[in-house]
């Protein structure tokens, strides 16, 4: 059995609606009425009549990541390394967010790596911990920083480098409507952020390379 450490379990930013301020279940599919009948169609129509129910269903969904905290999805580590200390990537993690500034999705792949001190994390917990992030309103910029923020306090690495690809429908779907076009956001800490070496290590493996 692999030897593990649990964490004290860090304190959610307060940032976020309290559960008290919270509209009700009733109050969305009531604001989601509203915006059919804004948008020019009848809500009681047998195709509409419902749809508030399915939007607020699907958006516990969409924003599930208000109800989680990466503290806790990092919170268990392995100490059983066996003297590892090269970089740990997990690449090309699939993704969907929402735009804070238009609501509509944004979608692409997330690169999260580290390298490990004492200990490293289960694979899977960095994939979960993008969802944390993605699964709430967002930008691009946020996401990728709060992403590296969570690593970086949660298992004390000698640094974490993150990049996200993405494609905008805010831009792709209205606005410039320019199909196609991907943003990209870096972000480092410790060695990869100190030693440009380890950043063009950390790029080329991300692209599927054989770094030197």
């Amino acid at each position: 059995m692999d030897a593990f450490t649990e964490k004290a379990t860090q304190t959610k930013p307060a940032q976020e609606t309290t559960a008290s301020s919270r509209p009700s279940r009733e109050e969305a599919k009531a604001a989601v009425r509203t915006l059919i009948a804004w948008a020019g169609d009848n809500p009681d129509r047998a195709g509409l009549v419902d749809t508030p129910h399915r939007v607020v269903a699907a958006y516990e969904e969409f924003f599930a990541g208000y109800r989680e905290d990466a503290a806790d999805v990092l919170d268990r580590t392995f100490d059983d390394i066996d003297r590892y200390d090269d970089i740990v990537l997990l690449r090309d993690i699939p993704f969907f967010s929402h735009c804070e500034h238009h609501m509509v999705p944004f979608v692409g792949k997330a690169h999260v790596a580290y390298f490990p001190t004492d200990a490293v994390v289960g694979l899977s917990k960095l994939a979960r911990v993008v969802d944390v992030f993605g699964r709430r309103l967002q930008n691009q910029e946020c996401l990728t920083s709060q992403i590296v923020n969570a690593v970086d306090e949660a298992l004390k690495p000698r640094g974490v480098a993150v990049m996200i690809e993405a494609e905008h429908q805010c831009m792709t779907l209205r606005g410039a409507q320019k199909h196609g076009a991907s943003t990209v956001t870096t972000q480092f800490t410790g060695v990869f952020r100190d030693d440009p070496t380890e950043q063009v290590r950390f790029l080329t493996l991300v692209r599927g390379g054989n770094p030197a």
